[in-house]
């Protein structure tokens, strides 16, 4: 009998995930493991679809803005002084928290990563949003494994790569 999902199941996914024009947003023939069950390792959609299901199961779903990497918020975009960056710095690149910021100050909270979007002469732009923030995307995926969680795993409330294999 295969292996249904439901909370403390490790599911693994082929995925794809799409910009509303279609275009790839990840990998080709990208995969994910998470923990099922609230632990927020998958979309909170597309976790309750898959729940019951099990391997072989297809899934397709748009989902909007606040069902994928949130809406864009615009008190996350900063003016920074120049002087508080590296001397390489270039757009694109990724810095956790902003300077000058504790990262001890919100201890419960994963620390926020920002990009640089713009440099000037002695200013930096950076923005704390998900690059796909504010953005419809489609997913798609085929449940390629489920077993059950290990201890350790929901001690740490996330699937582990190094699981045992032949479980589902």
């Amino acid at each position: 009998m295969a292996a249904r999902i439901d909370a403390g199941s490790v599911v693994t996914l082929a995925y794809e995930i799409r910009d509303v024009d279609g275009a790839l947003l990840d990998e080709p023939g990208a995969t994910v493991a998470y923990l099922h069950g609230g632990y927020g390792g998958i979309f909170p959609k597309v976790e309750s679809a898959l729940e019951g299901r099990g391997p072989g199961y297809e899934l397709d779903v748009t989902l909007e803005p606040e069902d994928a990497f949130g809406d864009y918020d615009p008190e996350l975009l900063h003016v920074e002084p120049r002087e508080a960056f590296p001397d390489i710095l270039q757009v694109g690149m990724r810095f956790e928290g902003l300077p000058g910021e504790d990262p001890d100050a919100t201890p419960d909270e994963q620390p926020r990563i920002y990009t640089v979007t713009d440099i000037a002469e002695d200013q930096v732009v950076v923005d704390g949003n998900h690059p796909l923030a504010g953005e419809r995307v489609w997913f798609k995926c085929t449940v390629t494994q489920v077993r059950a969680a290990t201890a350790e795993e929901l001690r740490h409330g996330h699937a582990h790569e190094n699981a045992p294999e032949g479980e589902e």
